[in-house]
């Protein structure tokens, strides 16, 4: 239950790209909620636009009963084979699933303004989804190369946002907000949080990772066998974080917003969802150290 008051400090929230850590993102929205702030808009890329655009639906609960039950579902039933070129899933399993769980929406309808970023990969440009079919903005936001196919929209192919913009914080320029909070999911290893994991989570091995990575190895069983310290999935993963970090450093430093809220991009792997509880309690955590001093709701 929020706790918000009619004089409550009004909040554009910029979310950042950066997979399963983005999970995150639903702690830092808690926390906000119950301490006097109000988030009048959000600009997502990639996770960000997925959360950030579910909580604006207002269907952020449903999907976060969903999200922490993960482990109980087989992953696999998610993943819908693409047998074209430019990634391996075409990701209409899992947007249907998240139509299914909260409803389809026109971004227009919406009660807070809400943009999400994609990257036009041919003309090497941003692209602001601020109109037309929600999920269809997520679809092409969340575009993960290699994992997922491009969208085409507007005869202009998208992939992630987080190509070129992982904390895409320009598009709240013009609002008319008391503060600026962004979510960086690309921090330094030196953010690096241990976290309590839930009883039921595996020690050392995701369960939805694993699931991904033999899903992965079963597409390439044809192809010849090499010798590699890390999987296909691992170097791409790697790539993918480091590349990101070093643009979100780039984009902070150049226009930075009132306050930031750091996750190390070591804290869990991309594809890590099943570890909804840790990284929702993490966002919580890291929302209340970086505005403790700012708390408005009387406590």
């Amino acid at each position: 239950m929020s706790t918000i008051q009619p004089t409550a400090t009004a909040v554009s929230l910029v979310l950042g790209s950066g997979g399963a850590r983005g999970l995150a993102h639903i702690g830092v929205i808690r926390w906000l909620e119950e301490h006097g702030y109000r988030i009048s808009s959000i600009s997502g890329c990639s996770i960000g636009a997925l959360i950030g655009g579910i909580y604006t639906a207002g269907k952020l609960d449903e999907f976060e009963h969903w999200i922490r039950a993960i482990q109980a579902l087989d992953v696999l039933t998610l993943l819908d084979v693409s047998l074209v070129k430019g990634g391996f899933i075409k990701g209409d399993k899992i947007i249907d699933t998240l139509k299914t769980l909260v409803g389809d929406f026109t971004i227009e309808d919406l009660d807070i303004p809400f943009t999400a970023v994609a990257t036009d990969i041919d003309n090497e440009r941003e692209v602001w989804i601020n109109r037309g079919s929600l999920f269809e903005a997520i679809r092409a936001s969340i575009s993960l190369p290699l994992f997922f196919t491009p969208v085409e929209r507007n005869g202009v192919k998208l992939i992630d946002g987080g190509i070129l913009n992982p904390v895409p914080i320009a598009p709240t320029f013009n609002d008319d907000t008391d503060l600026t909070i962004a979510v960086n999911l690309g921090a330094s290893r030196d953010c690096y949080v241990e976290l309590e994991k839930p009883e039921a989570a595996a020690d050392n091995n995701s369960f939805f990772e694993n699931g991904i990575n033999n899903f992965i190895k079963s597409l390439m069983s044809s192809a010849p066998k090499q010798k590699a310290q890390w999987g296909m999935y691992d170097v791409a993963d790697q790539s993918f974080d480091t590349m990101q970090s070093a643009i979100a450093r780039q984009k902070l430093a150049a226009y930075p917003p009132d306050k930031v809220i750091q996750i190390a991009r070591n804290q869990c792997g991309i594809l890590e969802f099943d570890r909804a509880e840790e990284m929702i309690q993490l966002g919580y955590q890291r929302t209340a150290e970086t505005l403790a001093s700012m708390d408005h709701s009387g406590n």
